[in-house]
């Protein structure tokens, strides 16, 4: 079955940082209302961690990442699922989401961050223009959060995160 993307694209005005996900995962809760909702994911925990705040609904998320000039979406805007997994590895028959040409086009985008390798080799696959178009943006891709990623620890990735993202 194809699944489209529940979530729109969050880009705030002063928009200096993108972070590029692959694709939400299944969503099993309802209280999974935004970008890495899922229980068992790491993100928002690392990012609490990070800048020292308490994000307990979408709209704080949304303010944080608003004060920092992240905005936020996925590069994939449909596709299925192999299994019913949400492993990278597992989703198939891709449609990449366009609007990231236009948040990379209409913002002064310093840096992108991909949640993962399987993002980053997507990206400067399919949007290599951009890549050449814009070389003087860098390219970060951030230890994935997902608790599959076992090979380094939630203390290391906060460490990383800290290093690499934006200051408050």
């Amino acid at each position: 079955m194809i699944e489209t993307h529940p979530f729109g694209d969050f880009v705030p005005t002063n928009t200096q940082y993108l972070l590029l996900g692959s694709f939400t995962g299944q969503i099993t809760d309802v209280s999974y209302d935004w970008f890495y909702g899922t229980k068992r994911n790491l993100f928002w925990p690392i990012i609490q961690e990070v800048y020292g705040v308490s994000l307990q609904s979408k709209l704080e998320k949304q303010e944080l990442f608003s004060e920092l000039g992240i905005a936020i979406t996925d590069i994939i805007l449909s596709c299925e699922r192999k299994s019913k997994s949400n492993l990278d590895m597992n989703l198939t028959n891709i449609v990449l989401n366009d609007e990231v040409r236009s948040i990379i086009k209409n913002n002064q985008i310093r840096k992108i961050f991909f949640s993962s390798r399987f993002v980053e080799k997507l990206f400067k696959k399919y949007f290599r223009e951009l890549v050449l178009e814009y070389p003087q943006i860098d390219l970060v891709t951030l230890p994935s959060p997902s608790p599959r990623y076992a090979a380094m620890k939630k203390t290391e990735k906060i460490a990383l995160y800290k290093e690499v993202l934006p200051k408050l």
